[in-house]
């Protein structure tokens, strides 16, 4: 397998030679490294890495606003965010731009190469230690990126209690597409069919959507 250029950025000097170090010697092509968050992003425009691990707070630009930088422009480079906070609001952020890893600082070597083969592969990839420390369902986000805009928007809209209808009607598309994007929906999620499970679980994931 071709490794995937990588841009590393962290602005403490020993953890990105750390960071640095474990992947070249894993043989994986660091094309560029920063410790700080313009520095960072000019790199990602320049080269166009496969990928960028990223330390989500940063000088001058964190990896949150990178992220957002990179979504704003198209541009395709997929995004791991390494960080030593717990905020749970730092995650449903990260989530909302679409990132594709997200992992805690103090297992950031040990979990690194499996998050990169993941994304490489599957696309995303969240911690098994987010469950622990941050109390949420790392597998309904998970669940949740198999869903298309559509569905997205869709299933949004469920969350704020609107009817098949009333979708149909904000949406400009008939029921029909509407009751068949909810069982595409309730297939991706793994709803288990029951009367109003995907209202149910809408309204309890909300925050995710």
């Amino acid at each position: 397998m071709i490794k995937p250029t990588i841009v590393i950025a962290d602005d403490h000097p020993l953890l990105l030679a750390g960071l640095k170090s474990f992947l070249l010697n894993k043989n994986y092509n660091i094309v560029a490294e920063a410790e700080d968050g313009i520095t960072a992003y000019n790199n990602i425009v320049k080269y166009n890495p496969d990928i960028a691990i990223l330390d989500i707070k940063m000088p001058k630009m964190s990896g949150i606003e990178i992220a957002r930088m990179c979504k704003k422009n198209n541009i395709s480079t997929k995004i791991i965010i390494i960080t030593l906070y717990k905020e749970k609001s730092l995650y449903t952020e990260a989530q909302k731009l679409n990132i594709s890893g997200y992992i805690f600082k103090e297992f950031a070597l040990s979990e690194i190469e499996d998050c990169i083969k993941h994304i490489i592969t599957n696309g995303h990839y969240f911690s098994p230690k987010i469950a622990e420390y941050l109390k949420i369902d790392v597998d309904s986000d998970n669940k949740i990126e198999k869903l298309t805009k559509s569905e997205r928007k869709i299933l949004q809209l469920i969350s704020e209690s609107y009817t098949t209808n009333e979708i149909s009607e904000r949406l400009f598309i008939s029921s029909k597409t509407v009751e068949k994007h909810r069982t595409n929906i309730s297939k991706k999620l793994e709803l288990n069919g029951k009367t109003n499970s995907l209202l149910i679980w809408a309204k309890e994931n909300k925050k995710l959507i």
